[in-house]
């Protein structure tokens, strides 16, 4: 097959995320008036204990399916084996703990019985997910092109169907369906990339131990996020709560995308060079994603930071004052979960090291578990927001001293050095500029193209290669599409 261009694929990867994220944080402000907190609370708790059983579903397959995919992703007969491997594999768990959350769900009758039911489609959605196998492919631009239509579809039934706060479970069925329908939309893009597979090549099991191995970090990271929400609402018995914290969240989700994209672009590429064994491409182009990281993490959080005071109250309207202290202390998770992310996912995971990622964040894990106790008592949604932070940078960190044998560490430090002076006097003048201007949609937008031009202009004034290379890159290419 033809070598992908990675930063096409980061182009389509960005535009998927953005698409699964940016359909809910669009109606966020029309659900925060019609649900209000409360709903969104309950929604938030139910799905976040749903979410362990879609975890425990896909085990490790997506990360391994995406790996092997991309160690044979010439060689059709290959590729074709994983896929079927991985599929079997995938069904039988989904299959299994499909029936475990049945069980629970109808033998204790909880509050809610209907949100939970729903969950149901959500688990079942993990057997027709197959966008691993096309990623693992570098086929970004497909799995894009088929969900952007029913993302929009999405959009429309919100603002058409959900009229009042008992619509709750009708808004979580739609998001259920549109997320399946997405995945099924997928299907028939893969017949061109497989081939048929005797029965006897086949041993969906064969690889249990390594899914084992690959889902623990994934296990690790998703329990204490959603442990959080869980865990608000057990201490603190109150939904509006576990509402702020979901809010703040959905939005540094959406930033987080346009950060973290490039993992899945890159876990491919490096997972090819680290076949052929190619050790000095592996390095070059982990420089760069780290490098790439600061430039666009670091002003991503000092930005949120400067402008969540004149965001949060036309976005979200009354009665969600608390989330503007909730973002600026998430503003944090930007940087800590995209370098993590970068060492984690784009390095350690492709080269077959999952079990010193696992360990990083089982670390991770257990301390924000701890800082939870302690935190949420005294601080509620802030405590909780607090020891997020502080477990992802306490990631980042082990894990780049981790890699210092094998990576530069100062090199990686000093790459940041331009992009945090430049983002820091962005925040200075955000910060000075919000105390002037009506929480507004405009205001919001003038303090966001300020702070880009500021940002982008100091690093043209830093004489940052890294910046002004890919800048004319673009515009060379924008200018060739116009000729």
């Amino acid at each position: 097959m033809k070598e992908k261009n990675v930063k096409l694929n980061y182009i389509y990867n960005v535009a998927y995320q953005i698409l699964v994220i940016l359909t809910p944080l669009l109606t966020a402000p029309y659900i925060a008036r019609v649900l209000k907190s409360k709903g969104i609370g309950v929604l938030g708790y139910v799905t976040a204990i749903a979410a362990f059983f879609i975890i425990f579903a896909s085990l490790g397959t997506s990360t391994y399916g995406q790996r092997e995919v991309s160690y044979v992703q010439n060689d059709i007969f290959k590729r074709s084996v994983v896929f079927f491997n991985t599929l079997i594999f995938r069904c039988t768990t989904t299959f299994i703990f499909l029936v475990i959350y049945g069980i629970m769900i109808f033998t204790y009758h909880p509050d809610w019985m209907i949100i939970y039911v729903i969950q149901l489609i959500e688990i079942l959605n993990v057997a027709f997910d197959t966008s691993w196998f096309l990623q693992g492919l570098e086929e970004f631009g497909k799995v894009v092109g088929r969900n952007a239509i029913f993302r929009i579809i999405n959009l429309i039934m919100v603002f058409t169907l959900i009229k009042k706060p008992e619509d709750l479970a009708l808004y979580a069925a739609a998001q259920a369906l549109i997320t399946m329908a997405g995945h099924v939309s997928l299907w028939p893009y893969l017949p061109k990339y497989l081939c048929k597979v005797p029965k006897e090549a086949l041993s969906p099991f064969k690889d249990t131990r390594i899914i084992l191995g690959l889902f623990l970090p994934t296990f690790a990271v998703q329990f204490y996020q959603y442990l959080d929400k869980i865990m608000l609402k057990l201490i603190t018995h109150n939904l509006d709560e576990s509402g702020y914290y979901e809010q703040t969240m959905r939005i540094v989700r959406l930033v987080l995308a346009l950060v973290t994209a490039m993992a899945t672009v890159m876990v491919p590429r490096i997972g090819h060079y680290f076949k052929q064994g190619d050790k000095d491409a592996i390095k070059r182009a982990m420089y760069k994603v780290y490098q790439f990281s600061w430039f666009l993490g670091l002003p991503l959080m000092f930005g949120v930071f400067g402008i969540a005071g004149n965001f949060i109250p036309w976005f979200y309207g009354e009665g969600y004052d608390k989330v503007i202290i909730l973002l600026r202390i998430c503003s944090g998770l930007t940087v800590a979960m995209s370098i993590a992310n970068v060492t984690g996912i784009q390095y350690l995971v492709p080269t077959k090291r999952e079990r010193l990622y696992t360990r990083t964040v089982l670390f991770g894990a257990a301390v924000n578990i701890v800082l939870n106790f302690v935190f949420i008592p005294k601080l509620q949604s802030a405590g909780a927001a607090l020891a997020s932070v502080i477990a992802e940078s306490a990631i980042a960190i082990l894990q780049l001293i981790y890699i210092r044998g094998e990576l530069d560490i100062k090199r990686i430090l000093q790459s940041s050095v331009k992009y945090l002076i430049a983002s820091t006097l962005m925040l200075m003048l955000l910060l000075m500029v919000g105390r002037y201007l009506p929480a507004t949609i405009l205001s919001t937008f003038v303090m966001i193209i300020t702070g880009a031009l500021v940002y982008f202009g100091l690093l043209v004034l830093f004489a940052d290669e890294f910046f002004i290379d890919n800048a004319k890159h673009l515009i060379k290419k924008v200018l060739k599409k116009f000729r």
